[in-house]
């Protein structure tokens, strides 16, 4: 049995079911080009059945990936199975997943069919998968909750109608580690022929035991992990990949695996993910949350400045993590500027360059220091601001205590300047109803607004987080300014901008395993 572990990364599909997370064409291939570039062996693109944006998004990133093997997911349906046959066709290594319940639970409620059905059903789909490609993918749906004996069946079924990988998934989130391993080396001892296929975990975090369970699985004979970048995903999220990879390279010697990721490659991805889907990451989540190498306690600073092991297993430089230094100033140049970013793994048009450039001027004359924190920022903002309906241009805010607060914002729309002047009960209040003004979404609600700062200082740029819901549409838009105030217009907009998106789409069909 090899050492080698398989990281089949589902954030494109099970990370984007979390509500909020949709992303566009452009933002998903951005994403798939990043973790292939960070050595992600399988990448799970989507669920092509779902939507037509989903089918082209998943036959753009099959044209477009260079190493990773490209995955469309598919229920036990023909139709699903097709779809996901075309989605992948122009692919350099393909794979078809297809999945179906097998727990008691699921096949009563949710199927409404018999075990057997359940097992011819199991032979049909994984057959008719191979007409496609010969990687194909099987999963037990709610795995966790399934009677061994059936399970064995299911598996095997699976096995003899030619997968290659065999995924048992903890659907809900209900294992623990001890179980779930245990479940692992069950299926080793009982199924024929499990030699001949990969075993994969698929581990939910309802009860914070994703990780775990995962690493009981490749305890047991697991040699495929599904996760997810910044453990996103269905209700309480995914196994982190970020997690997994870093514990196996970090205790060899309880874990003797490896797997082909880039490390090094990991902030950065993780910060993709983040601008990307608006979901700011936690400062206390493991590896990647702010506080990961960050030490308050005197004894503990103590100890880090005698010898840095005392307090930290893993280096920052390992996930690609510098320490926060003065980088540059308003008197540096676009060539400067230019070699900067590409040192921080970013690459530009001119057009963008231009605009980015332009912006870090203005934040040069603001700031006695520049950060690479801050210049991620702004790059990460203009990224937010490619291919928007609306464009935030200015704003003017009268705030204090005396009132009234008004705000007059600027948009632009489809070339169209638009200005308007609107008193509310405080500041954000009164951005947040000009822009309404301006662009009517009456049935939109306000459910999160939320502002970080990207570095240390009262002059520090700030993040800010909305959240607009409208009806059973959900959207997370991210802005960053100096200013508090613009970098809350500049949330809004962009999370206005996904509603209208995502007003175009059609309400897709969810894939759960």
């Amino acid at each position: 049995m090899t050492d080698n572990i398989i990281i089949f990364d589902t954030t494109l599909r099970d990370g984007e079911q979390s509500p909020g997370c949709a992303m566009n064409l452009e933002e998903k291939l951005k994403m798939a080009v990043s973790l292939d570039e960070l050595g992600v062996d399988v990448i799970e693109a989507g669920f092509p059945v779902a939507s037509p944006g989903d089918f082209e998004a998943i036959s753009e990133i099959a044209k477009n990936v260079k190493n990773a093997t490209v995955c469309a997911l598919a229920r036990a349906i023909e139709a699903d199975i097709e779809s996901a046959g075309n989605a992948i066709k122009l692919a350099q290594n393909g794979r078809i997943h297809t999945f179906i319940s097998t727990s008691p639970l699921h096949m009563k409620y949710k199927l409404q069919m018999s075990p057997d059905d359940v097992l011819d059903s199991i032979t049909k789909s994984v057959v008719f998968a191979r007409t496609f490609t010969d990687d194909v993918e099987w999963s037990a749906e709610d795995a966790s909750r399934t009677e061994e004996d059936f399970l064995c069946r299911a598996v095997e079924t699976a096995i003899k109608a030619g997968a290659t990988t065999i995924n048992i998934p903890d659907t809900v989130g209900y294992s623990v580690p001890e179980e779930y391993g245990a479940k692992i080396a069950m299926l080793f001892k009982n199924v024929p022929n499990i030699d001949k296929v990969i075993i994969s975990t698929h581990c939910h975090n309802d009860l914070g035991l994703a990780v775990a369970n995962s690493l009981a699985g490749i305890a047991n004979g697991a040699r495929q992990v599904e996760c997810t970048i910044n453990g996103i995903g269905e209700r309480a999220g995914n196994a982190a990949l970020e997690e997994i990879v870093m514990a196996l390279r970090t205790r060899p010697d309880e874990l003797p695996f490896n797997t082909n990721i880039d490390t090094t490659k990991i902030t950065k991805t993780s910060r993709m993910l983040s601008t990307i889907t608006g979901f700011n990451v936690q400062p206390n989540k493991a590896i990647v949350g702010a506080n990961a190498f960050a030490h308050a306690s005197g004894i503990h600073q103590d100890g880090v400045l005698k010898n840095v092991q005392t307090y930290e297993i893993m280096t920052p430089e390992s996930i690609g993590l510098n320490d926060s230094k003065l980088v540059m100033a308003k008197h540096s140049g676009r060539h400067a500027f230019r070699k900067k970013l590409e040192e921080l793994d970013f690459e530009l048009d001119d057009d963008a360059l231009q605009e980015v450039f332009a912006r870090f001027k203005i934040l040069a004359d603001k700031k006695k220091e520049i950060f690479e924190e801050d210049l991620i920022a702004l790059v990460e903002d203009e990224v937010i601001r490619e291919n928007e309906t609306i464009q935030f241009v200015s704003l003017q805010v009268r705030a204090g205590s005396t009132g009234p607060q008004t705000a007059e914002i600027v948009l632009n729309i489809e070339g169209k300047h638009h200005q308007i002047k609107v008193e509310g009960k405080g500041p954000v209040d009164a951005i947040f109803k000009a822009i309404r003004e301006i662009y009517p979404h009456k049935d939109a609600r306000l459910l999160l607004y939320q502002v970080n700062a990207v570095t240390g200082g009262t002059d520090a740029q700030a993040e800010v987080t909305v959240r607009l819901g409208e009806n059973e549409r959900t959207v997370i838009g991210q802005g960053a300014d100096t200013d508090t105030l613009v970098a809350s217009a500049r949330a809004y907009v962009n999370a206005l901008n996904k509603l209208i998106i995502k007003r175009d789409k059609l309400n897709p069909q969810r894939g759960d395993i």
